[in-house]
């Protein structure tokens, strides 16, 4: 079955090796513990704490955000807890956090102000930091290494943490405030941003893209988001992975991108058939230090992994 292949080995600047194997499933999982990290316009928004079950205090934590345009769904969908599970039998503290849906109830399509949409991103943003201080804040009680953070999300959820990692001086006031908040990583399954251009040499982190290259609404390169046309309430161009991935091979950023041709927002799901390629180039390349650049285009006949 044919698919393309290509894959870039840079110098390995950081020859540190993880302690422990976080590419292997080696632990049961505990049952989750729920923390509230802050009260919102009358919502009590939650972090669920999926552990690994062993005594470690230096775990890495795989932070994730729902989907669901930002106006549905939950860290408790069947794939989300399944996914925190996977992460947390790795060895990883698995925080699924929810967050304001802004727009329940409301468009997020073409009739949606631009301005709402950037506001949108940006108190989906604000909630994350949120959440990621209170993790930082109890690392004792959760057993967890705030130096080794790695953000995941889907679709609404993978284009916060994409903001939060990339353009969080563009969305936040306060972005200083944040400043001992660093990353190692972030996985976007089929996720954009506003703007690649706020990548820099400071805050290009790796990352892991999965992206549909006909999705409909969130576009694989630089396009408006849902496509609105340049005359429509809601016509806002976001960066997709295709240009975040340009940014990154740029300034000898390691990433992975997997493309799926005559695909659309379907990508937005996890694939599981990947997860354990996944968690290998997280434990190499967003702990351990390795520099590695991979593309692969997954043709339309071809099962996806």
């Amino acid at each position: 079955m044919r698919h393309i292949i290509m894959l870039f080995s840079l110098v390995c600047g950081f020859p540190v090796q993880a302690q422990h194997d976080f590419g292997k499933s080696a632990y049961k999982v505990k049952k989750p513990l729920t923390h509230i990290y802050a009260e919102k316009d009358g919502d009590s928004l939650y972090a669920d704490i999926y552990s690994p079950d062993n005594t470690a205090r230096d775990r890495p934590v795989f932070v994730f955000m729902h989907g669901g345009g930002f106006s549905k769904y939950s860290p408790r969908q069947e794939e989300v807890v399944k996914l925190s599970e996977m992460a947390a039998s790795y060895g990883y503290v698995a925080i699924p956090v929810s967050y304001r849906l802004t727009r329940k109830g409301k468009s997020f399509g073409c009739d949606c102000e631009a301005t709402e949409k950037m506001n949108t991103f940006k108190m989906a943003v604000e909630d994350l930091f949120d959440a990621l201080r209170y993790i930082v804040d109890h690392k004792e009680e959760l057993g967890i290494d705030p130096g080794r953070i790695i953000l995941g999300g889907s679709s609404a959820g993978a284009e916060a943490v994409l903001s939060a990692a990339y353009n969080r001086d563009l969305l936040l006031d306060n972005a200083s405030a944040y400043d001992d908040i660093r990353f190692s990583g972030v996985l976007s399954l089929a996720g954009a941003l506003p703007d690649v251009r706020y990548i820099t040499a400071e805050n290009a982190i790796p990352a892991v893209f999965f992206h549909g290259m006909d999705d409909d609404l969130v576009p694989y390169a630089t396009a408006s988001h849902h496509y609105c046309g340049s005359k429509e309430p809601g016509y806002l161009i976001l960066d997709g992975p295709e240009s975040i991935v340009k940014r990154l091979k740029n300034l000898n950023v390691s990433y992975m991108l997997n493309s799926y041709e005559q695909s659309r927002h379907e990508l937005a799901g996890v694939r599981f058939g990947s997860m354990d390629m996944v968690f290998d180039y997280f434990n190499n390349v967003f702990l351990g230090g390795k520099q590695v650049q991979i593309e692969r285009v997954f043709p339309k006949n071809r099962k996806k992994p």
